[in-house]
């Protein structure tokens, strides 16, 4: 506010001027932010003398009225202005208080930024891939949402297996995933086209759902072999691949979960023997249990390999002397095996004359709950990171 306004306002309203004499004063004394507040309050709230003066312009007369007006609004903004170059001026003064008094020692060392690491599953399968790819194996990958075909059928799988259970398979129901998309299709067709494109779309819909009901059950994969018939189907022999990847079935306890990985493996070539087999696996469990544990095969059934083994291996905490852990057998199952079913190769074109095969799977959390020594399958995914920091 000028020279000139001011005499102006002590000359048509003393009362107004003195109200901003005082708020400048009051604005210019404040020590700090809440005094400043309070100051504000006091001179510009809603209960200010200046807020009174103002609300009461209604009641003054028509050559009053626009005098109080023009004045009172021009003190509001002069005290208005003093409270916001005060508060910039409080603000200042205390950064420079804190700056003058913190100290950093720039020779300190830093905070510590904990690194992540990888999961111990995603070791064990690099682990187990770097084994298999020493020996000439290759890695193949597949979908992890399969067909009955190929989870079932191309392995030599009946209609009564119980992998087929609904207990321990998640089926997709696709009938109703088709219907959902054609009906999406009919209603975007509609909205463009018309009623018209809704009895095309309508019938577009209706074939799809018919379509849907003949093609192939859906189901989130209970093992990694299809991947060894899509293997074979793309490619003829030799192969020698390992499938590394996760799983689905309907458990869940100490030693199960509903989503688990596997690596199995396959080989096809002239002249297979089941002495091809367990040299192999004899490698396999010496490089990754240790050079000295011992391995036995055990007689089994799987309906995609003839005949059929299951792999143990000397316990890893009683060095086969017998315990809890082992059953007192001395022994740890690890995996299943085989020499490949002939009937496979009519599904995926070779002749059975010609070449032989044989085929292995391991969960990859067993593996690692053998090696490492973990008590419970479930550690693996509580994401406590206590027990992940060991791996």
């Amino acid at each position: 506010m000028n020279d000139a306004q001011v005499r102006e306002l002590q000359s048509l309203h003393p009362e107004l001027a003195s109200l901003f004499f005082q708020g400048a004063g009051a604005v210019s004394d404040a020590a700090d932010e809440a005094a400043l507040e309070e100051v504000r309050v006091r001179f510009l709230g809603r209960k200010s003398a200046l807020t009174q003066i103002l609300r009461a312009i209604p009641s003054l007369s028509p050559e009053q009225r626009p005098v109080v007006g023009r004045l009172g609004n021009l003190v509001r903004a002069e005290l208005e202005r003093l409270v916001e170059a005060r508060r910039a001026e409080l603000r200042r003064a205390s950064l420079s208080e804190r700056l003058a008094g913190e100290r950093v020692d720039v020779t300190l060392p830093g905070e510590p930024f904990p690194l992540g690491h990888q999961h111990l599953i995603s070791q064990t399968i690099e682990e187990v891939e770097d084994i298999f790819i020493g020996l000439g194996y290759r890695v193949a990958e597949g979908p992890e949402v399969e067909t009955d075909y190929y989870n079932f059928t191309a392995l030599n799988t009946p209609d009564d297996h119980p992998a087929r259970s609904l207990h321990d398979t998640f089926w997709i129901d696709t009938a109703s995933l088709r219907w959902r998309a054609a009906q999406d299709v009919s209603g975007a067709a509609e909205a463009a086209a018309g009623g018209v494109a809704k009895t095309a779309a309508g019938g577009a819909a209706k074939t799809a759902a018919g379509d849907a009901a003949e093609v192939h059950e859906v189901l989130l994969r209970t093992h990694t072999s299809p991947v060894q018939i899509r293997t074979m189907e793309s490619q003829s022999p030799p192969v020698y691949v390992i499938c590394p990847g996760k799983a689905y079935r309907r458990d869940s306890d100490a030693t199960h979960t509903p989503m688990f990985h596997q690596v199995e493996g396959l080989v096809v070539d002239e002249g297979i023997t089941l002495a091809d087999l367990k040299g192999t696996l004899h490698y396999f469990v010496r490089e990754f249990f240790g050079r000295e544990r011992a391995m036995r095969l055990r007689p089994h059934y799987f309906p995609f390999t003839e005949p059929s083994v299951e792999v143990d291996i000397e316990c890893l905490l009683c060095g086969g002397e017998g315990c809890r852990s082992c059953k007192y057998s001395g022994w740890l199952e690890i995996l299943g095996a085989g020499m490949v079913d002939p009937n496979l190769y009519g599904f995926v074109g070779y002749d059975p004359d010609n070449v032989q095969g044989f085929a292995f799977g391991m969960g990859v959390e067993r593996m690692a709950m053998l090696k490492h020594g973990v008590p419970d399958l479930r550690a693996f995914y509580d994401n406590d990171v206590r027990f992940l920091e060991q791996f």
